[in-house]
């Protein structure tokens, strides 16, 4: 065994952390305790019966290329449809502008290592996606937060002037994660505008997109850019199912060009079986449907969170009200925080995610993220009864 074997790793890996989401897991995953902690999907909504039609089919009929190494762009008739769905919406896509990934991690990993070199800034919301901190920070990039989006302006203008040019905007338009915010459209627009105005890209995250409950989408900053500056992450993951680990990355023809190459070097090409299953899943017009369902079953399943806050928990205790996505975000009264309040809702059998671990200035330390799509519309209510019964404790 090598005696000194710290010394060996890079820079890179001496910056990654552990997830705090996943370490969060390996408690919350007991069984007596019921878990706000993970940002998963519900099990019962997989299609599981049509994918086993599905499976069936690509095995029948498309054997030699599904069990087969594929083109590291991505299966062709995946991309079509993702371009077919984007056009749809007023979307100026084509096939040039699309590459399938491992999911969208891989995608703010592949930004990452085209666009980051050690001491890079990167402008991001206040909270922000852990993951994708983790990811900037791995690349040894300085990040810059924003809290209110009237702040934008100023903040890159100062970091501008200090010498530190942003290389992009990080942001997640539509149901935040971690916060269940969604963008207007002045702040879309006022979001492009800081970019265009300081020429730097934005990096738009939209795992969450599809999952509206309520009032009508809003373009993407792809949509209202037009001009080439927007990279678009996307996924299946949230709106189909997670265990395929597919997403795309959308974006200006040199962009996916070096995409490309950097996939090329993590792992040649997505897994191409899940890729035609998905292909099929869609062609035989099953996908509409399902998300319908899934919408229904997770708008339900807000609703019925949103009355269990309001029926138990104490005063001074505010949340977010997500017009669709997975997630809220919880805030206590100033002056608690979350690390204790976790500690006791343990022992109340409930877990939630520390809304510190999603703020890079390491603010947010009464705040807490919640997820209401995992778990039985019951086991909500019953989470947070016993989540205010913690609260009730420390106060």
């Amino acid at each position: 065994m090598v005696a000194n074997l710290k010394n060996l790793f890079s820079e890179s890996v001496k910056n990654m952390k552990s997830s705090a989401i996943r370490e969060l897991l390996k408690v919350s995953q007991q069984p007596e305790i019921i878990s706000f902690a993970g940002g998963l999907p519900a099990p019962d909504l997989f299609p599981v019966e049509i994918l086993k039609k599905m499976a069936a089919e690509v095995l029948e009929t498309d054997s030699a290329l599904a069990l087969q190494y594929g083109p590291t762009e991505g299966d062709r008739r995946l991309r079509e449809i993702i371009v077919e769905r984007y056009r749809k919406e007023g979307v100026a896509a084509e096939l040039k502008n699309v590459i399938v990934t491992t999911a969208s991690q891989q995608c703010i990993d592949i930004v990452s290592k085209l666009f980051l070199n050690p001491g890079d800034t990167v402008v991001c919301e206040l909270p922000s996606y852990l993951a994708a901190l983790q990811s900037f920070a791995a690349y040894q990039a300085k990040m810059a937060g924003v809290r209110h989006k009237g702040e934008l302006a100023a903040t890159v203008g100062k970091l501008v002037a200090e010498g530190r040019k942003p290389k992009f905007i990080y942001i997640i338009p539509d149901f935040q994660n971690p916060a269940g915010t969604t963008l207007s459209l002045d702040e879309r627009k006022m979001v492009l505008d800081v970019a265009h105005r300081y020429d730097i890209l934005v990096v738009e995250d939209s795992p969450y997109r599809e999952l509206r409950f309520e009032g009508d989408a809003l373009p993407t900053l792809y949509q209202l850019d037009g001009t080439g500056q927007v990279i678009t992450l996307g996924t299946f993951s949230k709106i189909f199912v997670p265990g395929f680990r597919l997403g795309w990355l959308l974006a200006q023809e040199d962009i996916i060009a070096k995409a490309i190459v950097a996939k090329q070097a993590m792992d040649l090409c997505s897994p191409v079986f899940d890729q035609k299953i998905t292909a099929r899943f869609f062609d035989q017009n099953y996908f509409e449907g399902n998300l319908k369902k899934v919408i229904a079953a997770y708008r339900e399943k807000r609703d019925g969170m949103l009355a269990a806050f309001e029926k138990y928990m104490p005063a001074g205790v505010t949340w977010t009200r997500p017009q669709g996505g997975l997630f809220l975000f919880l805030t206590l009264p100033e002056g608690l925080d979350a690390k204790d309040l976790f500690n006791l809702a343990i022992k109340e059998n409930v877990a939630f995610v520390l809304g510190e671990a999603f703020h890079c200035d390491g603010s947010g330390k009464n705040t807490l993220r919640i997820n209401f799509s995992y778990m039985s519309k019951e086991k909500n209510e019953e989470g947070v009864k016993r989540l205010a019964q913690a609260i009730r404790l420390m106060c």
